[in-house]
């Protein structure tokens, strides 16, 4: 008889539980819990997660089909769904916030891959839109009838992890999301054009960062100097006054895109 530890079981060895525990102890998570403890809990959503389950409904059901296996993978006996609604509501946040962002950082560690060979980590930042029944997510109202969250990632690109992640109501501007990034002394940031927000990208140049952004059509930019020598599907780059580089690139396609980079050197 095959008598391996459940893949569910394996992956959990990956997770640092001393770690887990500190952090609980720090918010007293798991005061005055007698049974379903912060760390059952932590392993039932990411059972949630990895089976792909819709709702909380859905994950109960799931697990009280494998009830005799939920010792193996740690996490236990099987939970109530009203049990494990109040889990979700009274803890504190802050427990899996904490520990995700340590994962996050361990991650980061042991994927860190030089592609761009340049001196500072090399972030991509975005957004997405979740949506969310208005009726059950009140504070979350995005439209009339609708309710969602926006999702704001910073992505490290040699490493392939996300780095940071911030949450917003859904009607929240993109750039208004920009004075939470943990910004790094020489890292390079890449936007969309939504985060044309010049104090922001201000701010990246003080600490001595780089950002890349598309350029709004309608930018009044004074240019300063030209590249006459251009590669091939680059239609201009100039430096402007303001001390960015404003570069013209045209696709397969032949539309052209409009960037904006920093630079701290002019002869660069």
């Amino acid at each position: 008889m095959h008598k391996d530890p459940y893949i569910s079981a394996q992956l959990v060895k990956f997770l640092d539980r001393s770690k887990f525990n500190r952090i609980v102890t720090k918010y007293e998570g798991d005061k005055y819990i007698k049974s379903y403890t912060c760390w059952n809990q932590l392993l039932t959503m990411m059972f949630g997660q990895l089976s792909n389950r819709d709702s909380l409904r859905d994950l109960i059901v799931a697990m009280e089909a494998h009830a005799g296996k939920l010792y193996h993978p740690g996490i236990g006996k099987s939970v109530t769904r009203s049990n494990l609604s109040k889990a979700n509501e009274q803890r504190n946040y802050r427990i899996f916030e904490e520990y995700a962002t340590f994962m996050i950082a361990e991650a980061r560690k042991r994927r860190i891959n030089k592609i761009f060979e340049l001196d500072g980590h090399v972030y991509a930042f975005d957004s997405t839109t979740i949506d969310l029944c208005l009726s059950v997510f009140e504070w979350a109202k995005f439209r009339k009838h609708k309710g969602g969250i926006k999702l704001h990632t910073l992505y490290d690109i040699e490493a392939e992890v996300p780095a940071f992640v911030h949450i917003t109501p859904a009607n929240i501007h993109d750039s208004k999301a920009m004075p939470e990034i943990p910004y790094e002394s020489g890292a390079h940031y890449i936007f969309d054009r939504g985060y044309n927000d010049f104090s922001n990208l201000n701010t990246i140049n003080r600490i001595g960062a780089f950002f890349l952004v598309r350029a709004k059509t309608n930018v009044r930019i004074k240019p300063k100097t030209w590249k006459r020598r251009l590669p091939e599907g680059v239609v201009s780059d100039a430096l402007r006054f303001i001390k960015v580089l404003r570069i013209t690139l045209r696709n397969l396609e032949n539309s052209s895109l409009k960037i904006l980079k920093t630079v701290h050197d002019t002869s660069s």
